[in-house]
């Protein structure tokens, strides 16, 4: 049965996290492996079980017309920080979606940028339910430039048949 990465990503942040750059990898890798993330190059700042601050810079790539950060940016920023939160806070035997953002923009974004989620989890249900989660996204002054809300599915890990009795699924 697949595990939810949860302690995967926990285990690859504490072992890079110390290391001089590791943060930095530790972010390109995350990027690697969610593609849409890693176009706004987050760097993780801190991270452990439930809890997520990740920053992003204000670059060209990551603006509008404006000149000021893109709105759909600062969702990928929010929305990034309650994943790590979420997926960091989950058993290995629950699993996370999203299923719903919503978001106010509350000045233009500029600057370094940081987002952060905190979450707690009710006592673990057999039934799928819904989550919400607030994910703050501020600036380099301290002001909040947005704040989203974050609809997580949370539901059992369920294994999938060929997972089923020891078969491989590889042949």
């Amino acid at each position: 049965m697949p595990a939810s990465p949860g302690p995967r990503l926990l285990a690859l942040w504490r072992s890079l996290s110390p290391r001089p750059g590791g943060r930095w990898l530790f972010g390109r890798i995350l990027g690697r492996s969610v593609p849409y993330t890693g176009s706004i190059r987050p760097r993780v700042l801190e991270l452990r079980p439930g809890f997520a601050r990740v920053a992003m810079h204000d670059r060209r790539a990551v603006r509008n017309h404006l000149q000021s950060v893109h709105a759909i940016a600062l969702i990928n920023l929010a929305e990034v920080a309650s994943g790590l939160a979420m997926l960091t806070a989950l058993p290995a035997t629950r699993r996370g979606i999203v299923t719903g953002i919503s978001v106010e923009f509350l000045k233009k974004a500029r600057g370094m940028l940081i987002a952060e989620a905190d979450v707690t989890l009710p006592p673990e249900q057999d039934a799928p339910f819904d989550l919400p989660l607030l994910s703050e996204v501020r600036d380099s002054a301290g002001d909040a430039v947005a704040r989203a809300t974050v609809i997580w599915r949370i539901a059992p890990v369920v294994a999938r048949p060929h997972e089923m009795d020891g078969a491989r699924g590889d042949g």
